[in-house]
């Protein structure tokens, strides 16, 4: 049974995460378990030290460049597929990717809206060494949310969302990843795939019941046709909400399902690297996004990094599927622990 609690607070039914928290003593028992063999290629070692990875030199992550990239993503306006913004930014996303070295893919389609109307539905996707036949997988969406429909004031229920965390910057970290890989040079191949039509499922308003089939719809398309192609990688991360005033990382449910080794190392290195006040030792529930299609329809094991904010009206954060979802709303030093993080695993295995 899946491990999501469905509450209503003010006449919404919002998802909310059902979290048990861990004491310190689960670090030992968490690194000791999970990480004495773990490799994804048998290159990444523990150290004599039962709690220690050795480090491979990776580049620092440039958080200015993707707050950047957030800031330029917004200027555009709310990402709405079918919109001006929203051509204007994946063409503008497309080019950034290109000015790294990256062959860049365009996946489109049309998928079908929660009202039965058609969406285009634009997902690109970014190859660094496309030669390379080892890969790995790093997603995110793109596109803004049409209905600010958890904003506390009504009047916002039908106005489009900014996204500058709940979109932006998810693809501003992978932005500049592809940029320090590209700068630094990698032994593997990288895919960054920007998902459109995740944030397009049932508003609020509309909902009648726990109906997630129209969320992540740019990623079931794009894990159908990469099953269908025979794609693989060895894993893969979906960055979700990571720039958010207070963000904090708890080891969501479908991640640990399908690939809890990964969680394991991820947030161990986050510890190791100093920023587990980011990545906390939390298990927490299961949630709807675009790494459940790579993991059962792409059949690549992925995890989610995804805001989770105990105590918050919503556990994704205050400002999440509101007008307030804006740029200033970001966190540089949140952005800083999940780009450092993913560059020293991705280097690890170099």
């Amino acid at each position: 049974m899946q491990n999501i609690i469905y509450r209503t607070t003010n006449g919404h039914i919002e998802k909310q995460w059902k979290a048990k928290a861990k004491s310190v003593l689960y670090l030992s028992l968490f690194t000791l378990s999970l990480f004495t063999l773990f490799s994804c290629n048998g290159k990444t070692k523990r150290s004599a030290e039962a709690d220690t990875i050795a480090l491979a030199p990776a580049p620092a992550f440039a958080v200015d460049s993707a707050m950047a990239y957030i800031e330029a993503q917004c200027a555009f306006g709310p990402r709405v597929p079918s919109s001006a913004a929203h051509k204007a930014c994946g063409d503008w996303i497309a080019a950034k990717f290109q000015s790294f070295g990256c062959q860049v893919i365009e996946l489109n389609t049309t998928v079908v809206g929660y009202d039965g109307t058609n969406m285009p539905c634009r997902n690109i996707q970014a190859r660094l060494n496309p030669d390379a036949a080892d890969r790995i997988l790093l997603t995110a969406h793109w596109d803004s949310r049409a209905w600010a429909d958890h904003d506390a004031d009504a009047a916002n229920h039908r106005t489009p969302v900014m996204a500058a965390n709940d979109g932006a910057s998810g693809v501003a970290v992978m932005l500049e990843v592809a940029r320090s890989i590209a700068a630094a040079g990698l032994s593997y191949g990288v895919d960054f795939v920007c998902f459109d039509a995740e944030d397009q499922g049932t508003p609020e308003w509309a909902v009648s019941g726990a109906d997630d089939d129209f969320w992540c719809l740019g990623s079931k398309s794009w894990a159908e046709q990469a099953f269908a192609i025979g794609y693989q990688a060895r894993y893969g991360i979906n960055l979700d909400m990571v720039g958010g005033r207070g963000g904090r990382f708890a080891m969501e449910g479908f991640s640990r399902r399908y690939a809890s080794t990964l969680v394991g190392l991820v947030w161990h290195l986050a510890h190791q690297l100093g920023y587990g006040e980011y990545f906390p030792l939390t298990e927490a529930g299961y949630v709807t996004d675009d790494h459940l299609p790579v993991n059962t329809i792409a059949h690549i094991p992925a995890i989610d990094i995804i805001a989770h904010q105990e105590g918050a009206d919503s556990s994704f954060g205050p400002t999440w599927h509101t007008t307030s979802d804006t740029p200033e709303n970001i966190d540089p030093a949140v952005m800083q622990a999940v780009g450092q993080t993913l560059l020293q695993l991705i280097y690890n295995d170099n």
